[in-house]
């Protein structure tokens, strides 16, 4: 599929924003490149980041129920949780203020004061990091979003929207399903959905 980044339109037929907000987030050049920035890898066959955010975006109207502001909340995080991944700092030791979650928070806060938005954002990847940490020490040891406990210390408040995301994110691509299963495990106080009943 070709996207081409100078042309905000063909991303806009291609994601169908349902917002002013989320239409003008296409219009920003730093915003189109993230979108059309990456190739095929474990976890995101479909390459692009486009792909991945339709991906997701499915997910969400796959989901029963929700309110027409939790539908809102939701695309907001879809659209731009991974958009910044092409400015991420992947240096050793890791910057942890150069993560792409970071990256787009601080992107985002400029148009949206929405507390749970913002901090679904950040930590999007944070019940990942948990979960490896859990499995993987050395993991953990250099990663401050370690454990679930903190991960629920930041995201308590919000919690089911939190699941809801990371559910969507993770039912994508060739993603491995044992962190949201663990995640529906351990988590207290979230409610469990099923999408994509027919492939997962």
């Amino acid at each position: 599929m070709k996207l081409p980044l100078d042309d905000p339109s063909a991303l806009e037929a291609f994601l169908r924003p349902e917002s002013d907000l989320e239409r003008h987030l296409l219009t920003f050049p730093e915003f189109r490149r993230g979108l059309l920035w990456g190739e095929p890898r474990f976890g995101h066959p479909e390459g692009k980041i486009v792909l991945h955010i339709r991906e997701v975006l499915d997910n969400v109207d796959l989901i029963q129920g929700l309110t027409k502001v939790q539908r809102q909340q939701l695309r907001l995080i879809t659209l731009v949780h991974d958009t910044f991944k092409y400015a991420e700092d992947r240096s050793r030791p890791r910057d942890w203020s150069k993560h792409h979650g970071q990256l787009a928070r601080r992107f985002l806060k400029k148009y949206t004061n929405d507390r749970a938005v913002l901090d679904i954002v950040e930590t999007h990847d944070d019940a990942y990091y948990a979960w490896l940490a859990q499995k993987h020490e050395e993991f953990g040891a250099e990663n401050p979003h370690k454990s679930l406990d903190a991960l629920l210390l930041r995201v308590g408040y919000c919690r089911q929207m939190y699941y809801l995301f990371f559910k969507c994110d993770t039912q994508t691509g060739d993603k491995t399903q044992a962190p949201l299963k663990w995640f529906e495990r351990t988590a207290p106080g979230i409610a469990p959905v099923s999408i994509r009943e027919a492939i997962w």
